[in-house]
């Protein structure tokens, strides 16, 4: 089926919210016969939708395949550009490197880079951040904000409160930061974000925002040695979260935050994010690439950066650092 003409149906399906389109309806709206209707019909089905054909009525989907192609992330999408363009794969080794690339040629702000798996995920400081097939959430996301280089470190922390909201709005669980960008479920880490620019000295090309999400995984797929340290939103809950609808909720909560960012600065997001941080006011070990710093948690700086206060009195700005509480 042609790209264009899925996604004018799943547009139209999105708009019913539910209810039944008559075949004659579809069939105005995408130019073509009513037998060529049901084929369109007939290959949503092979791509594991389920449809409900009634006579009068017309059809509406049932039920929706739990999978995360671009087709799933558009159906009911809640933004304006977030989400809009998406370019999904089922393996991949980084959706960080094709979001590199994508960016070179040109893909507008909001695009998104999905994988059903990724054999070469990579976390903070490159470390390996393990992508099992079909369980969790693995993306990059594109965004060219017009922004001064030193302030793109904010958007870290913005994606890191979008997404805790999002996870809090959608399962019910509670969702706390670690800074600067690793989402804890009962003290056990959920989520990781990464943000690489592409920028000369005095102007950003882009953002791009690799967000992994551990989501249906159980306690088996995880390694002996980071079982007690890593889980996900299905084991927390107790139930499998969908993760298409997770992820428009994502992206619904970040183009918002995001809006608010550009038009009035900074200042909500620190706030939201202090609001969420498990780190503030207790001790904490800051280990830099060049020293360790044992010391008191405060808040993060108007640029994002932690504020730590050590035994002595002494207040230290940590730009970059692996932290434990």
């Amino acid at each position: 089926m042609q790209t264009s003409i899925r996604k004018q149906l799943l547009e139209m399906f999105s708009e019913a919210d539910g209810e039944f389109i008559s075949g004659q309806a579809i069939s105005e709206k995408l130019g073509c016969s009513r037998t060529a209707v049901w084929k369109h019909m007939e290959d949503l089905r092979k791509e594991g939708y389920e449809l409900e054909a009634v006579r009068r009525l017309g059809y509406r989907i049932a039920g929706k395949p739990e999978k995360v192609t671009g087709n799933e992330i558009q159906l009911g999408l809640q933004t304006e550009y977030i989400g809009r363009y998406v370019h999904f794969e089922e393996t991949v080794d980084s959706t960080q490197k094709i979001a590199s690339r994508l960016v070179y040629e040109g893909a507008p702000e909001g695009t998104v880079i999905v994988a059903e798996e990724q054999t070469a995920g990579r976390g903070r400081l490159s470390r390996q951040w393990h992508s099992p097939k079909g369980t969790g959430i693995w993306m990059s996301l594109i965004l060219r904000p017009a922004i001064p280089v030193h302030q793109a470190p904010q958007l870290t922390l913005l994606a890191a409160v979008s997404v805790a909201q999002a996870i809090e709005a959608y399962t019910g669980l509670s969702a706390g930061i670690k800074w600067p960008n690793d989402i804890l479920i009962n003290g056990k880490k959920a989520v990781g974000i990464l943000t690489e620019l592409q920028a000369d000295p005095d102007r950003i090309h882009a953002v791009i925002i690799g967000i992994g999400i551990n989501v249906n995984q159980q306690k088996h797929h995880f390694a002996d040695e980071i079982q007690h340290i890593a889980t996900s939103l299905a084991i927390e809950k107790g139930a499998e979260v969908n993760r298409a609808s997770l992820m428009q909720a994502v992206f619904a909560q970040m183009e918002k935050l995001y809006k608010e960012y550009l038009q009035n600065g900074f200042g909500l997001i620190k706030m939201l994010w202090e609001s969420h941080a498990v780190s503030i006011g207790k001790e904490i070990t800051a280990r830099t690439l060049h020293q360790t710093l044992v010391g008191t948690a405060k808040g993060i700086t108007e640029d994002g950066v932690l504020i730590l206060e050590d035994k002595s009195g002494n207040i230290h700005y940590i730009h970059s650092a692996d932290i434990e509480i």
